[in-house]
């Protein structure tokens, strides 16, 4: 069956600067936002573009990844003709071998996206936070006439190290990038997604994939090498709300960005819905001190305490006289009696006991509050006892 474009999620990053949130799960499948996982905003994204079929590439820890997708349902991708596809990276074209890189991810699997003979691929991370029409995106792609379209945005300076920086004509063709410069000469910054002419891709992955020096990656060589051959690459202006959550402190920080009136609409746009497989309960966002006596709250919480700009998952339980301010409590945490936290993220099904107290102060990166976190600090008080 034909299709005028596949899309292919890469979905297979350890997200080792998330640490302990990724110990056990791949970074996508990380609760963000009170009921959903990163990846369902790159799923959403595929639904409400009307991108219908895809292939999420997976592999550090895809067993919760895995399960959360299923085969898509939530999505409108559970179709027979097209819909989502889980491609493992342990096949035969590939020798049972892990991906080298993200170009490498798509060359294992050029049998997938010559299944449906595309005139494009759409390229995207499944590891962030935002809403875009994928459409409008190939519209844009068709009218430059374009080999290559990247979608990108301004970042801060000091953040330019962490992406790959290219610099554009006024007609916002792209002449120079860098992967992830020491001393960026611009911040227009790739997002990682890409729309490629397909038969064009296709023979760069396999040149590519004959080099014993390449990286296998768009940013360190197929994106130099079209670039090399002076071939058409253009950049594509975003405007909108996309955050990175690669590092503790940046998926702390989108967290607060939730909280502020602007970005409500990341939940509560009805035209562009975000959806996902775990719950049903809406978001539980508390921007204003939450101070009930035992109050019930619509995602299963309870709340004996107080909490503050702070975000809630599901069954969550904060104990009588304990404080929350800037913190992320994920599913199932019980916080005992006088708790002070402040600016920390506690793990799944973390148990605080009573009068512990665990702040990350202003300028110090946020404390992720495991229970091998919590062992730490009782050992730490018998040695000093």
């Amino acid at each position: 069956m034909k299709k005028e474009c596949v899309t292919m999620i890469l979905a297979g990053g350890v997200g080792k600067r998330l640490g302990a949130l990724t110990k056990n799960v791949a970074k996508p499948a990380v609760p963000f936002g009170s009921r959903y996982r990163i990846i369902d905003f790159t799923l959403s994204n595929c639904l409400n573009s009307h991108m219908h079929t895809v292939g999420v590439l997976t592999q550090y820890a895809p067993l919760e990844l895995h399960k959360h997708i299923g085969v898509g349902k939530p999505w409108d991708l559970d179709r027979h003709e097209d819909g989502l596809t889980i491609l493992s990276p342990f096949t035969e074209n590939n020798g049972g071998n892990w991906y080298s890189g993200t170009a490498d991810a798509i060359t294992t699997n050029i049998h997938f996206i010559d299944r449906y003979d595309p005139e494009y691929v759409l390229i995207l991370s499944g590891d962030h936070i935002y809403h875009m029409d994928y459409n409008k995106l190939l519209r844009y792609h068709k009218e430059k006439k374009a080999d290559v379209t990247i979608s990108v945005l301004e970042v801060p300076w000091q953040d330019t190290s962490r992406f790959g920086i290219l610099n554009t004509t006024e007609r916002l063709r792209i002449y120079d990038f860098e992967e992830k410069p020491t001393n960026a000469s611009s911040n227009l910054a790739s997002m990682g997604i890409y729309i490629f002419n397909w038969k064009l891709l296709k023979s760069y992955l396999q040149q590519d994939a004959l080099s014993s020096t390449s990286h296998h990656d768009f940013g360190h060589d197929i994106i130099p090498a079209m670039l090399a051959d002076n071939r058409h690459l253009y950049a594509y202006e975003f405007a909108g709300y996309w955050k990175d959550v690669g590092t503790i402190q940046s998926y702390w920080e989108a967290h607060m960005d939730l909280l502020e009136e602007d970005l409500s609409l990341l939940f509560n746009n009805k035209d562009w819905r975000t959806y996902s497989h775990d719950s049903n309960f809406a978001p539980q966002l508390i921007s204003s001190t939450a101070k009930v006596a035992h109050s019930l709250i619509n995602n299963g919480c309870i709340i004996d305490g107080q909490v503050k700009q702070s975000v809630l998952f599901e069954n969550v339980h904060v104990d009588i006289g304990s404080v929350m301010q800037q913190s992320i409590l994920l599913p199932g945490v019980h916080v005992g009696r006088n708790v002070v936290l402040e600016r920390v993220i506690v793990q799944e099904n973390v148990k605080i006991p009573d009068y512990t107290t665990i702040v990350a102060r202003p300028g110090e990166e946020p404390i992720v509050v495991s229970n091998e976190y919590l062992q730490q600090i009782i050992e730490n008080e018998d040695k000093v006892g």
